[in-house]
């Protein structure tokens, strides 16, 4: 059975020409490039001119990209070192709907005495720019918002916050894990001081990140050794995977408008037969701006995770906005910050994209989805009603 891979915002496969440019260091090249000699300098060269492709891509001096290890350990980094610039500051601005790596590092930084203010956003996942207005204080050491959201696909004004930011002499990180590959960046354009990135997600293996420094930022190293990446990061470079990622920015830049634009048409294609054929079925979240590849489509009456059994079924991968797989009846942290019904939190879907996705993947899940549907709610013990009347419950902690 072909697999069907809709869940691009997960992780992405690597692509063939990536993996080719990473087989000779693992193979040939295997020396350290810290090493004076000819064997590991040779390799030290490859990683910057992997820097460079990475610094292209968005529009950036090498000298300002640090590599990491993933997306987190770029965004742990941003905050740790925002608040090791500024220790007489102790308040952080974020958002109700960011990753995990920012929430949860923010409630790590409780415990040394910081205090954040996570700002709402609407019912269509968008942030008020008043809001953040009000929150800014003498106290505000960094303000971090990410770029697109994860699960929504919604895209936060980064250049208004920015300038808001900015014109109180705050620094500003945004993590723009999603973003990367799929919209232009260019920092020369954005009021930021930091951004952080992942290989996977376009394309290029696990294990690899980046973060953005613009120059002039105070920077602190959260990993503390040796002197790899100038001093920034410690600990020997993981140089395959570097390579990978330079290659992979290489890639993206290649027509990205064109190549997302035929993403956003079979996305939009999906949504469109799925909402026709689909009853009580809605999108979560702004519409117009968003990511060129992701969807999520909230189906009342019925549970995420037994739609993505079904869907595997068919050998088709998508992820539910639900936390119900890890023991928890609790939904999304970012739907629920949205104000979804319970109705339709619980049977939230995301779809998620990639330039390799086919029309004829997405006629398949055009063809399956409905009958899945139509059956699932038909095997339910409850009506519409008793359906919503439990997942209140459920909710609010009044289950019996």
């Amino acid at each position: 059975m072909k697999t069907i891979y809709l869940d691009n915002n997960a992780t992405t496969q690597v692509a063939p020409e990536v993996l080719e440019a990473m087989l000779p260091y693992f193979r040939d090249f295997y020396g350290n490039p810290s090493s004076m000699h000819t064997f590991g300098g040779q390799v030290h060269q490859k990683i910057e001119e992997a820097r460079a492709r990475v610094a292209d891509l968005i529009g950036a001096d090498p000298e300002e990209i640090v590599f990491t290890g993933c997306g987190t350990e770029g965004d742990n980094t941003a905050l740790m070192s925002a608040v090791e610039s500024n220790p007489s500051r102790k308040h952080l601005i974020t958002t109700k709907v960011e990753h995990a790596a920012i929430l949860n590092f923010c409630k790590h930084l409780a415990g040394s005495g910081y205090r954040t203010t996570y700002l709402p956003v609407d019912s269509l996942g968008r942030l008020d720019t008043d809001d953040l207005r009000k929150a800014l204080d003498d106290r505000t050491a960094v303000v971090s918002v990410m770029y697109a959201n994860n699960e929504t696909g919604v895209l936060f004004p980064i250049n208004e916050i920015g300038n808001v930011v900015k014109g109180r002499g705050v620094l500003f990180h945004s993590d723009a894990v999603q973003a990367l590959g799929k919209l232009p960046i260019n920092v020369k354009d954005l009021p930021v001081d930091m951004l952080s990135f992942s290989g996977h997600k376009l394309h290029a293996p696990k294990g690899v990140g980046a973060l953005y420094v613009r120059k002039g930022t105070r920077f602190y190293p959260y990993m503390i050794g040796g002197h790899q990446e100038r001093g920034r990061r410690s600990g020997t470079e993981n140089v395959a995977s570097i390579i990978g990622f330079g290659k992979a920015c290489e890639l993206a830049k290649d027509d990205v408008s064109r190549r997302m634009a035929h993403v956003a048409r079979l996305r939009d294609k999906l949504e469109k037969a799925l909402l026709e054929c689909c009853p009580d079925t809605v999108v979560n979240g702004e519409r117009e701006h968003r990511l060129p590849n992701t969807t999520s489509i909230s189906f009342e009456y019925v549970e995420g995770e037994a739609i993505l059994l079904r869907l595997n079924e068919y050998g088709i991968c998508a992820s539910s906005g639900s936390a119900c797989t890890s023991g928890s009846l609790q939904p999304s942290h970012v739907l629920r910050s949205m104000g979804i019904p319970y109705t339709a939190i619980h049977g939230s879907v995301r779809f998620s994209l990639s330039s390799y996705t086919t029309e004829s993947e997405i006629d398949k899940v055009i063809e399956v989805m409905p009958a899945i549907i139509k059956d699932l709610r038909s095997l339910s013990p409850f009506g519409r009603e008793k359906f919503e009347q439990f997942l209140c419950a459920v909710g609010t902690g009044r289950a019996d």
